[in-house]
C-alpha cells in the first residue's frame, strides 16, 4: 500500500507518485542477468535504456601529444569504468607495460573490482572509497600523498579530485583518454517517464541541450555520483534519488530503497 501524506484539510489525502516507468540514461546491459531486470520484474516496471552520451576514445597518436610517460607514475586514480577501459586500451595500443607496483585508487568498490578484467587483482595494491563518494576517495588518497598520480579524464572533465591534489601539493598529471559527446535523445523523450536516472553531469546537459525548456513537473529524478547530483540541482531540477549512499552503494540498491515503501 502506498504511503499517504495528510494535508491540512481534514480528510484529504495525497498519495506519493507511483513509479511505473523508468528511463536509465545508459546503454542497455549486455546480459539479462543485470540486477536492473530483477528490479523491473519485482516491481512490475517499464524499464527503458538510452545512452544520453557516448564515449569516444582518443587514439594512441593523440595521447602521445600529451607527452605522458606512464612508467614515471606510481599510482592512478579511476573515477569510472570508462577511465579503466581507455587507460588499458591506450597502454595496449602503445605497448606500454604497467608496473606491478602501480597503485590503483578507485571511486567505488565496483570500479575497483572492474580492474579484474585487466590485472591480477589480488596481487595488486587497490584502494577505493568506503562509501563511494569523492570525499571518501580523497580521504584514501590523503593517506598516500607521496605517490605520483595519473588522473585519467575526459576532454570536458572538471572535478574535485584535481583541486584536492593541487591544494595538498600532491604530484599528479591529468591524462585525457576519451571524449564525451551528446547523443540524440529525441526518440526516447517522446515517451513520458515517471523517473529519469542520470549518471553524469553531461547527461543532464544533454537533456537541456535538446530540450532547453524542459519542465520536470511530476517526473522524478535520480542521480548517481556527487557531480551528477550537483548538476541536477544546479539545473533547477528536484533530486528525488541520490546514490551512492552508505545504505545504497549502487543505483539499483538506491532504486530498491525508493521503490520498496511504495509497495507495502
Amino acid at each position: 500500500m502506498a504511503k499517504v501524506v495528510r494535508s491540512q484539510k481534514k480528510g484529504a489525502e495525497k498519495k506519493e507518485p507511483k513509479v511505473g516507468s523508468i528511463l536509465i540514461t545508459q546503454p542497455r546491459p549486455e546480459t539479462e542477468k543485470s540486477p536492473y531486470f530483477d528490479l523491473a520484474k519485482k516491481y512490475d516496471l517499464k524499464l527503458d535504456f538510452h545512452a544520453f552520451i557516448r564515449v569516444e576514445g582518443l587514439s594512441g597518436k593523440d595521447f602521445r601529444k600529451q607527452r605522458i610517460d606512464i612508467a614515471e607514475y606510481t599510482a592512478i586514480i579511476f573515477t569510472s569504468r570508462y577511465a579503466v577501459d581507455h587507460f588499458f586500451r591506450i597502454c595496449e595500443e602503445l605497448k606500454v607495460k604497467v608496473s606491478q607496483d602501480m597503485k590503483y585508487f578507485c571511486i567505488t568498490e565496483a570500479v575497483a573490482l572492474y580492474l579484474q578484467k585487466f590485472i591480477l587483482y589480488r596481487k595488486r595494491k587497490v584502494f577505493y572509497s568506503a562509501d563511494g563518494s569523492t570525499a571518501g576517495l580523497l580521504d584514501v588518497i590523503g593517506k598516500h600523498k607521496n605517490e605520483k598520480y595519473i588522473l585519467p579524464v575526459s576532454d570536458s572533465a572538471k572535478n574535485e579530485i584535481a583541486q584536492y591534489l593541487i591544494k595538498h601539493s600532491i604530484k599528479y598529471t591529468e591524462a585525457t583518454l576519451y571524449r564525451m559527446a551528446s547523443n540524440d535523445i529525441a526518440s526516447v523523450m517522446q515517451s513520458a517517464y515517471d523517473l529519469i536516472v542520470f549518471f553524469s553531469p553531461l547527461s543532464v546537459m544533454t537533456l537541456f541541450e535538446h530540450y532547453p525548456t524542459f519542465k520536470q513537473n511530476g517526473t522524478m529524478i535520480g542521480a548517481f555520483g556527487p557531480t551528477t547530483s550537483k548538476a541536477v540541482e544546479e539545473s533547477g531540477l528536484r533530486l528525488d534519488i541520490k546514490a551512492p549512499m552508505p545504505n545504497a552503494p549502487s543505483m539499483v540498491s538506491a532504486l530498491e530503497l525508493f521503490l520498496s515503501p511504495k509497495k507495502k
